[in-house]
């Protein structure tokens, strides 16, 4: 047993010593004729090599690619397919990434992979996500690809990663909103960041924005003198975050008015505070 290991193991070396003259710095003429004299797996397999040994998870790519190109739909071809996807996001080279992923499912959706190559759809979006400020249309898409895999896929091992990005996705939108809508405050424009917070406060409620979103109401309310929408805002605020350092700021605020945090009158804030009183809030 142990000889036909060494064994094994030297004539897996000796495959990849052979194929280091097909390197891959490119997919010149020369290389794909040298690959032509290979089997599916062997080209496969000096694939995983490089992606094992190599810096450069591109030349893992190339080993990849070339196993679809000589072998089409072969069973090598499927698995280079996949690998494809994950070199492709090890480099990040993410538009690949997907692209590779992509035409796994849309070849293979079956497959029991394919809750993978979602998966890997999914994180090629995620992971670049990166400060608030940038534009958000690769927050949306992830937010969508990570859907797909909990919705198609709830049973995979997967799923619990991609509902937790899915939250950090989702509170990184949230974010964006509380940027602009504190942005606005700070200059005195009231009107433009109550709509900011606002989105926070009923697309966004189950984020960690809530809290100071909140906050920030009862500030902008009180700068413009609508005390009704202001104080409603604090009772929100208190009945769900009363611990939270917002609702105390929130408090101390409302108190140096001669207000109280309480529902008052008839506007949005109290639809949300009635909606809570029922249960259907957060």
């Amino acid at each position: 047993m142990a000889r036909s290991k060494i064994l094994a193991s030297t004539m897996a070396a000796a495959l990849c010593l052979v194929l280091a003259g097909c390197s891959g710095s490119g997919s010149s003429d020369a290389d794909r004729q040298n690959l032509d004299r290979f089997t599916a797996e062997e080209i496969y397999k000096r694939g995983e090599f490089e992606l094992e040994n190599s810096r450069k998870p591109e030349d893992a790519v190339f080993y990849f690619s070339e196993v679809e190109r000589l072998y089409p739909y072969s069973e090598w071809a499927k698995r280079a397919l996949i690998m494809q996807a994950y070199s492709n996001h090890r480099a990040q080279n993410y538009e690949e990434a997907r692209g590779a992923a992509q035409r796994f499912i849309d070849t293979y959706p079956g497959d029991e992979d394919a809750a993978y190559a979602q998966y890997l759809l999914a994180l090629s979006y995620y992971d670049q996500i990166d400060e608030v400020g940038r534009d958000q249309g690769l927050t949306f898409q992830a937010l969508q690809s990570l859907r797909s895999v909990i919705e198609q896929y709830p049973d995979s091992e997967y799923a619990r990663s991609a509902i937790l990005k899915f939250d950090l996705a989702f509170d990184h939108l949230a974010a964006k909103e509380m940027e602009i809508g504190r942005y606005y405050l700070k200059r005195g424009h009231y009107a433009a960041s109550i709509n900011r917070f606002r989105v926070v406060v009923e697309e966004f409620q189950t984020t960690t924005q809530t809290p100071e979103a909140l906050l920030r109401l009862v500030e902008a309310y009180l700068a413009l003198g609508l005390t009704d929408e202001a104080q409603t805002a604090g009772a929100i605020l208190g009945y769900n975050f009363q611990s939270s350092p917002f609702y105390q700021d929130a408090y101390r605020q409302l108190r140096g008015r001669g207000l109280e945090p309480e529902a008052r009158g008839d506007n949005w804030l109290t639809n949300v505070y009635r909606q809570m009183i029922q249960g259907r809030w957060l």
